[in-house]
């Protein structure tokens, strides 16, 4: 098992803002309620695999008929929002027409069947810049796992999904590790990561979902951390 020390990983959710607490050995959220992450101090391979997973959720909640949760995570590559994460992307091959077409077309209504070939376009062009930012592969992987872990823990309390947003954001940063796993052709990485996206409906991770246990995602994030 490779060690991603959190000297790598601490500071990144320092300058992202996600106030994490040492507890056990564990992270959790401290009280008071989630910060928004500032990704636009992470470096660029970071910031784009952050964006990918809000891009991911919303092409799977876009597919599972539910457009208006989509929404806010799809427009995210393209927001005034977000513009200064998107610092230096243009350089790694991104196309802003593919995800401004894919927003016009959820705003106009028109279902996932008749727009695949951008939803297909929008994830190649994720795929493009992940690869053309390269990076520590296994670092961002601990990282997504951090993400996930610690926006599923804002998402989901009671056994309810109280912050769907974050609930969907933490299944789209699952889906962007299990590509990148199948990238780096890591059998035992691909099942546990499979395991992990499994956790989510396979109707999608809408809002009105029955969510896994904050604990079983949790044990299940350990099992991927085994492999890497």
């Amino acid at each position: 098992m490779l060690n991603f020390a959190k000297p790598v990983l601490l500071p990144l959710f320092a300058a992202a803002g996600l106030g994490l607490v040492a507890c056990g050995g564990a992270n959790t959220v401290e009280t008071g309620g989630p910060q928004p992450a500032d990704t636009m101090t992470l470096p660029v391979e970071y910031r784009v695999a952050f964006m990918s997973g809000h891009v991911e959720a919303g092409l799977a909640l876009y597919r599972a008929g539910a457009p208006d949760q989509a929404a806010p995570h799809l427009l995210h590559p393209v927001s005034e929002t977000h513009a200064a994460e998107r610092d230096g992307i243009d350089a790694l091959g991104f196309r802003a027409e593919v995800f401004e077409q894919v927003s016009e077309a959820q705003e106009s209504g028109r279902p996932a069947s008749e727009i695949e070939p951008l939803l297909d376009a929008a994830e190649a062009n994720l795929a493009l810049m992940r690869d053309n930012a390269g990076g520590d592969q296994r670092a961002i992987l601990s990282y997504l796992m951090d993400v996930t872990e610690v926006e599923y823990a804002i998402g989901v309390t009671d056994g309810a999904v109280t912050d769907p947003g974050e609930y969907q954001d933490a299944y789209g940063f699952s889906v962007v590790a299990l590509n990148i796993a199948h990238s780096l052709g890591n059998e035992a990485l691909i099942a546990e990561l499979e395991a992990l996206t499994g956790l989510w409906p396979e109707t999608g991770p809408r809002a009105d979902s029955v969510p896994t246990p904050v604990d079983e995602l949790n044990a299940q994030i350990v099992r991927v951390r085994a492999t890497l």
